[in-house]
C-alpha cells in the first residue's frame, strides 16, 4: 500500500494505492493521525486505487471521521471509490457516515467551500417544506 498526502490552503488530500489489508491499515491510521495532529481535519480520501479494504482500514477511516467531526469545521470526504470497495462500505453503513463525492476536484471544491462551523450534514440542502 502506498499513501500520498497533499496539502491544500483548507483541505488535505490523501491518496491510497493497492491493498489497505489489517497489517497496511496501521499505515493509513498513522497518515490520518497525522493529519489531525497537523490541525487539519478536512480531509479528502482519494480511493480510485485501492484494491481492497479489510475491516481495518474501514476502522481507521471511522475512527478519522469521528476525530474530525469532533471539531467544527471537520469532515472526511471520500471520493473515486471503487464499486467494489464502494458495496463494502454500503454494507457496513458508512455510506451515510461519509459524503462519496466524484471526481476528486469536486470533493475538494466542497470540502474547501465547508464553511468553518458547518459540517457536510448540515451543509445539504433541506428538502422543501409543502
Amino acid at each position: 500500500m502506498e499513501i500520498t498526502v497533499k496539502e491544500f490552503r483548507h483541505v488535505e488530500l490523501i491518496t491510497i494505492t493497492g491493498r489497505v489489508d489489517s497489517v497496511e491499515a496501521a499505515r493509513l491510521v498513522h497518515a490520518l493521525k497525522a493529519a489531525h495532529d497537523q490541525g487539519r481535519y478536512k480531509l479528502v480520501i482519494d480511493m480510485r486505487q485501492v484494491e481492497y479494504m479489510s475491516s481495518a482500514g474501514f476502522r481507521a477511516l471511522g475512527d478519522a471521521q469521528r476525530n474530525s467531526q469532533r471539531h467544527p469545521q471537520g469532515e472526511v470526504i471520500l471520493t473515486q471509490v471503487p464499486s467494489h470497495i464502494h458495496e463494502a462500505l454500503d454494507l457496513v453503513g458508512f455510506t451515510e457516515y461519509f459524503k462519496i463525492i466524484d471526481p476528486v476536484s469536486a470533493a475538494l471544491e466542497y470540502a474547501g467551500n465547508l464553511p468553518d462551523g458547518l459540517s457536510s450534514a448540515e451543509a445539504e440542502p433541506s428538502a422543501p417544506n409543502p
